[in-house]
């Protein structure tokens, strides 16, 4: 169920296909996300999931949507 949040909100943030995206899909080399856009995807995921990513975890960690399901998975 997580992942197709994810890619349902990729889908919209890059204008992507959600059938695109997979778990190995690199938010930077794929989809071309720039630190703002990083940014204001991890708002969405905070919204969306009634979570907060820390600081500490939002660029240096979070690379691929791997990453987001993971991290989703392991605070929820």
């Amino acid at each position: 169920m997580v992942i197709e949040k994810i890619k349902s909100i990729l889908s919209e943030q890059f204008d992507v296909e959600e059938d695109s995206v997979n778990l190995e899909t690199n938010l930077v080399d794929d989809l071309g996300a720039d630190s703002l856009d990083i940014a204001d995807l991890l708002a969405t995921i905070e919204d969306e999931f009634d979570i907060e990513i820390g600081k500490e975890d939002s660029l240096e960690n979070i690379q691929t949507v791997g990453d987001i399901v993971n991290y989703i998975n392991k605070i929820r």
